[in-house]
């Protein structure tokens, strides 16, 4: 199942057995009948922003009792019981549990709806002094049904003497009440002024209301000439309140009656009523993200269709889909579930889509699981409620569940996609989350390791380094979503089976305070985004790129940039190489970052300074050591990602050590690593990624071990293998000098850059690296070389070959080294001499004749 729903809260479990104990039930009339009673009643009626919830059930008389559980203690508490046959319709209790308000309506035995005495209401509001019991006050009598809750303003400052109660009238008005209360005679709680409470009106002529608990905001729908006006007002700790914005939505709501959510849980709304009505709900997070998720009423269950408005991009997504089996027999309502940075779209028994809300821009980063009811076969049956902070209420059982997505199943789904944006949208689930216990990295590089050739549409490596170093630095500053890319897939144009999409654009909600703060701080920071930033603000490496390539440049022509400029590159490479130690906490089986590799650790660098830079200047009030470090934390983790995936191959296809030798023949396991290295290869150098120091230098001995000469020296000459000091120095002294060797040994030195080239020739003790030798040194005395007119004669004794024109040649090169000491010898080769010139001539001349 793709979600894993863990209970939280569970009436039965949590507050039956409580109930019990505390002798709840009379010992009067048959026990057995009692228990059935209560059991019966127990219900959940409403959950507070603190989490504690508030249940009601039905005493031995009939009478309804109200108590609180306490989330935190996990303990029950008896908060009020109305000695009347009652029913109730909302409650809400004020955070200092000393005063309860609650709607009820008095049945009949029948249960039909009477008149309530002494007036002929059927709705009474009361407003109850509990901490001790004292006072009821009587706030609405009304026909019409009513709901109450207390606001709960989170504050530092000691709590204010005055509470604010919501009342919401079904005869479509919100009205705020002042109560104002004291304390007499020690703990002794009263309300002051009761006879007489100040009201605000909030909302009126409305439709839908939702209330959202944890952040104090209340949204509303009004009907404007046939149109659908959202608006939403944020109530402030400091008792004022504000309306944020107003935004028209192109949807139809003329068979909505009148519906609230999450203003308490209605029971007496029945399963028919409910699949009568439209579903509509507002779901937000703390990145500023705000969704309107609205299903029309439907009449077939052949095709279903909703739509979700990202009011935080700009633009609306209509999907249809062909759910599954018709003779299912669930109803024909959706749900929309929460879950953070993704909405579950829910039907019991046919289809589960998890819509990605952080990135909506790419439809495949959305899973659609449609038609396969094995995926959805773990949720209730019954209507589900979304809560904040991903908790979701089955209002029938009384169960209250912490949903999550499910790594085990996303994992397994992984292995067994076939569709290419099935595995990218698992892929990026999976990696969401990355900071919950138990996150399976190491499987999720066990399967890109085995998969790097299975997605045509996108590079799977690629992906999962983006993907994966966004995640691992998102939770830490939720404006990186705005700044890093997320994905290396810039348009997906392909259809997704089983979907139908069409996309409109949208206007973007206009927020009405200038004071922003907190979630709405970051809200119009991304409604500024979308409508001004051009281009996107998203980091590449094209500055990198370009500034890698000079330095690489200057250094082969000689040149040379500012010393502190490079040493300051440099050093930036030393803190990513420290950090990664610091991360990497079990030893590797491939030894990598254990040689200078100076191109990879300018790039570093590069990286870390352009990235900083880049973060510096769009984060304003960001400390710059927190950026810093985050910076070291993306470029480790990418670096880290690399490893692994090399260490997860090697483990796979080899249980030995990998040792750095070149006298083995290549194996199938070592085949299979240069493989994925030349994918990874591939991949970073189209995104520009620096590779860990001594990847090169692996690289290309896996590719002796592996290539015939002719593939090896064309992965050579087209940049695929790049030659290292190490692993050409490695080559020199683990391959000793047969025919097929020295022709390998000579291709690959012909091809090195001549500082490289003068270090290996003195490791080769061979003619042909005499020869070269030679070359360079004759090459360097004749750099300057005038020819002058010789009129002395050749003395042939001090010569051991009578070859005239070695002879001569050899005379010229002892007449420059004793006028010429500075040229004298070749990087320390202290045999470097005209003789050995020589020598060399001699030898190279004798292997030319097969002498």
């Amino acid at each position: 199942m793709a979600l894993r729903l863990v209970t939280h809260f569970d009436v039965q479990e949590d507050v039956l057995p409580s109930l019990l104990a505390q002798g709840v039930t009379s010992d009067e009339g048959d026990g057995a009948g009692v228990l059935e009673t209560t059991y019966g009643s127990l219900r959940v009626l409403n959950i507070e922003r603190n989490g504690n919830i508030i249940y009601t059930y039905k005493d031995t008389k009939g009478n309804p009792v109200f108590g609180l559980y306490d989330c935190q203690t996990r303990q029950n508490e008896h908060l009020y019981t109305f000695e009347k046959d009652m029913q109730a319709v909302g409650c809400s209790v004020n955070s200092e549990r000393t005063v309860l308000a609650a709607s009820l309506i008095q049945y009949t035995k029948e249960g039909v709806r009477s008149e309530l005495q002494p007036v002929g209401s059927k709705c009474l509001t009361l407003l109850v002094e509990i901490h001790p019991v004292n006072n009821v006050k009587v706030l609405k009598a009304v026909d019409s049904c009513i709901w109450v809750q207390f606001l709960y303003p989170q504050t530092e400052s000691p709590r204010l003497p005055q509470n604010h109660l919501l009342l919401i009238s079904e005869e479509k008005y919100i009205e705020r009440f002042h109560i104002h209360i004291t304390r007499e005679d020690g703990d002794r709680v009263v309300i002051r002024n009761s006879s007489h409470l100040q009201r605000d009106r909030i909302a009126e002529d409305f439709v839908w209301a939702q209330w959202d608990m944890s952040e104090q905001r209340l949204y509303y729908i009004e009907l404007k000439e046939s149109r659908s006006i959202l608006k939403c007002i944020q109530f402030w700790a400091d008792e004022s309140f504000n309306l944020m914005f107003e935004m028209p939505l192109d949807i139809s709501l003329s068979g909505l009656r009148f519906k609230l959510v999450n203003f308490g849980y209605d029971y007496c709304q029945h399963r028919e009523k409910l699949s009568e009505q439209p579903c509509l709900c507002i779901f937000t997070n703390h990145t500023g993200s705000l969704c309107v998720c609205y299903s029309p009423k439907s009449d077939s269950w052949k095709e279903i269709t909703y739509s979700v408005f990202y009011l935080h991009k700009g633009y609306r997504k209509t999907f249809t889909v062909v759910p599954g089996s018709a003779d299912s027999q669930v109803t024909n309502n959706i749900t929309f579930l929460n879950l953070g940075y993704f909405v579950a779209v829910y039907a019991p028994g046919h289809f589960l889509h998890l819509l990605n809300i952080q990135h909506p821009d790419l439809i495949c980063h959305s899973l659609f699981l449609t038609g396969n009811s094995k995926m959805a076969a773990a949720l209730p049956l019954s209507p589900l409620q979304s809560l904040p902070g991903s908790l979701i209420l089955d209002c029938y059982s009384g169960k209250v569940y912490r949903a999550t997505l499910d790594q085990s199943y996303l994992m397994q789904f992984l292995w067994t996609a076939r569709l290419d944006c099935e595995k990218m949208a698992a892929l990026h689930c999976t990696l969401s989350c990355g900071r919950d216990p138990g996150f399976p990295e190491e499987q999720i590089i066990q399967w890109i390791s085995e998969h790097v050739s299975a997605c045509h549409s996108f590079d799977l490596i690629q992906e999962f380094l983006v993907a994966s170093c966004y995640w691992s630095v998102f939770p830490e500053l939720d404006d990186t979503d705005m700044l890093l890319p997320y994905s290396s897939v810039l348009a997906w144009n392909a259809e997704i089976p089983g979907i139908k999409l069409v996309t409109e654009e949208l206007p973007l909600p206009l927020v009405k305070v200038y004071n922003l703060r907190g979630y709405w701080a970051k809200l119009n920071s991304n409604l500024e985004y979308v409508k001004y930033t051009k281009p996107h603000l998203h980091y590449h490496n094209n500055v990198v790129r370009r500034e890698w390539h000079n330095l690489i440049s200057e250094e082969r022509t000689g040149k040379r940039r500012s010393t502190m400029y490079v040493r300051n590159i440099l050093e930036n490479a030393v803190k990513v190489i420290s950090n990664m130690d610091m991360r990497t906490l079990e030893p590797r089986l491939i030894p990598l970052l254990q040689e200078e590799d100076r191109h990879q650790r300018l790039l570093m660098g590069l990286m870390v300074s352009e990235l900083r830079d880049h973060l510096l200047r769009h984060l304003q009030g960001v400390e710059k050591r927190k950026i810093e470090q985050m910076v070291l934390d993306y470029i480790s983790k990418l670096l880290d990602l690399i490893w692994c995936l090399l260490e997860t191959s090697w483990r796979k296809h080899t249980a030995r050590p990998l040792v750095l030798h070149l006298n083995n023949h290549g194996s199938a396991a070592d085949f299979e690593v240069f493989h994925l290295m030349t994918r990874i290869l591939d991949a970073a150098s189209s995104l520009c990624f620096p590779l860990p120091p001594g990847f090169h230098s692996l690289h290309t001995i896996l590719g002796v071990h592996c290539l015939p000469l002719y593939n090896l020296l064309h992965y050579i000459d087209n940049g695929v293998l790049l030659l290292t000091e190490t692993s050409v120095m490695r080559l020199m002294k683990d391959l000793d000098n047969s025919e097929k060797n020295e022709k390998l040994k000579f291709s690959i030195i012909v091809r090195l850059p001549p500082p490289i080239g003068q270090k290996v020739c003195r490791l080769w003790d061979h003619p042909m690296s005499s020869n070269i030798i030679s070359r360079n040194h004759v090459a360097r005395l004749l750099k300057n070389y005038k020819k002058e007119p010789r009129n002395s004669m050749i003395d042939k004794s001090s010569f051991p070959v009578e070859f005239l024109p070695l002879n001569y040649f050899i005379e010229i090169l002892m007449g420059l080294e004793s006028s010429n000491q500075a040229l004298y010898g070749f990087e320390g080769h202290d045999n470097v001499d005209a003789e050995f010139v020589e020598d060399a001539a001699l030898k190279h001349t004798t292997v030319l004749l097969g002498l």
